[in-house]
Formats: structure tokens, C-alpha cells, sequence
């Protein structure tokens, strides 16, 4: 049988899953990359993998798209990774740049400006501006550097009253029933060992690692962040 080939995300909230990849059987029966969210979602959309752990938002653009496992990288209010910083509270930016990581926190950021904060700011790709997105490892004790940060998990909460899920793993073809039961199996054991996953990670500066893996990141993909993954590609398409 051909390997089944997988791509994950190299972000810390994604290693207990990669933990459990590898530390049991499925790793015999797939082709494993790590990458950045939204080098994921190309690779998913272009077919150059089966499975990915994919932004939400790239689902937009998956035309037979399946959802194959229970689990995902969400938050039930702070996620405490995604964020956008500023010098400036959200109601005086006039510009924004954005995430090149990132397709869904980028659209998470748009939607909220416009249905939460409602302001209309810039675009920009520039490093001048007066607020940007930044997601994953790269926001890990940064709260402090910044008079203002926003939650963008939270944030969605507040606005919505809903979770939110980041990602998915999803397939763009149907995926035999015996290969997602094996694959959501080696996905509980990661979970089920992030303590161990914990032991092996460098300790970050004014970052709380244990409380992020073990509380922050809500990995269960249940109805509500299917609720909210609904809301939010309606409110995507509304932009």
C-alpha cells in the first residue's frame, strides 16, 4: 500500500500529536513533513499531501475536503499564541500588517476589525505599522514588549461566545475508515503523554509551556468548534 502522506504543523501546540505519530505504529504507514500553518494548507490545496493539520480558513479552499479526526488545535477563550500587538488600543490602529505564517489568524483578525472592533484599517506588509499579527512560537513572551495585546481566541469569544478551532487535521480525498481509526489513536496517545512532550522542550522566558499545552490548547474537536468553524467561513466570506 502507498504511504499516506501527512503534513503537520512545527509549532509547539502541535508536538503532542507529532509524539504520538511517532511513537506508535501509524509512523510505518504514512510520509511525515512539519511545516509552517499555512505551507500545510498549500501543500493540502496543491495535493501534494493526503492529511494535513490545515488552518481552518484554507478549508475554504479544499473542494472535497474531510474532516478525519476528533482532535484540533483550538482554545475555549485565551489561547495565549495568537495575538495581534500594538502600541495603540485596537480603536486607534490605522494600519495592520499581517501574518505570512498565517491564513486563518489573518482572517480571524479581519473578521473580528470588522464585526467586533468595527474599524477599518490598512493592510500593510510593512514592519511600520501601527499594530500586526503574529502567531505560534514567535509570540512566546512577547506580551510584555507591547502596551496593548488581543487574544484573537479570546477576543473570538467574546464576540461570538463560541471556541474556536485553528486547525483541523483534514484530507482532500476520502481516507479508508481502518487508517483514521489508527491515525486518532496515535493522535490520543500524543495527548495522553504531554507531560513527557513537556520534559523535552527548552524552558521559555515569561511563557507558562505546562499551562499552554495543558490548559490553553483545547484539542478536542467537538460540536461547538464545529459550530464555530461554520460561523467563521460565513463570516469569512461576508469580508
Amino acid at each position: 500500500m502507498n504511504k499516506i502522506k501527512v503534513s503537520a504543523v512545527s509549532y509547539t501546540n502541535s508536538k503532542p500529536f507529532v509524539y504520538g505519530i511517532m511513537h506508535s505504529g501509524i509512523l510505518n504507514q504514512i510520509e511525515l513533513s512539519l511545516d509552517i500553518p499555512s505551507d500545510c494548507a498549500i501543500k493540502l490545496i496543491e495535493n501534494k499531501v493526503d492529511i494535513g493539520l490545515v488552518p481552518v480558513a484554507a478549508l475554504l479552499h479544499v473542494p472535497d475536503y474531510h474532516i478525519v479526526s476528533n482532535y484540533c488545535i483550538g482554545a475555549v477563550g485565551a489561547v495565549d499564541s495568537v495575538f495581534v500587538f500594538s502600541n495603540k488600543p485596537i480603536s486607534e490602529i490605522k494600519t495592520l500588517q499581517l501574518d505570512a505564517q498565517s491564513r486563518t489568524s489573518n482572517n480571524l483578525a479581519k473578521v473580528l476589525l470588522k464585526n467586533f472592533w468595527k474599524i477599518n484599517p490598512e493592510f500593510v506588509d510593512h514592519d511600520q505599522a501601527d499594530a500586526f499579527v503574529l502567531i505560534g512560537d514567535r509570540t512566546f513572551g512577547k506580551k510584555e514588549q507591547f502596551l496593548y495585546h488581543y487574544d484573537l481566541a479570546e477576543e473570538w469569544f467574546n464576540f461570538t461566545e463560541l471556541p474556536f478551532a485553528f486547525a483541523v487535521w483534514a484530507s482532500n480525498k476520502p481516507i479508508p475508515e481502518a487508517f483514521k481509526l489508527a491515525f486518532n489513536t496515535a493522535l490520543k496517545l500524543g495527548l495522553d503523554h504531554r507531560e513527557d512532550v513537556l520534559k523535552t522542550l527548552n524552558k521559555v522566558e515569561n511563557f507558562d509551556l505546562d499551562d499552554y499545552l495543558m490548559n490553553k490548547i483545547d484539542f478536542n474537536l467537538d460540536e461547538n468548534k464545529l459550530k464555530a468553524i461554520s460561523k467563521f467561513h460565513q463570516l469569512i466570506r461576508e469580508l
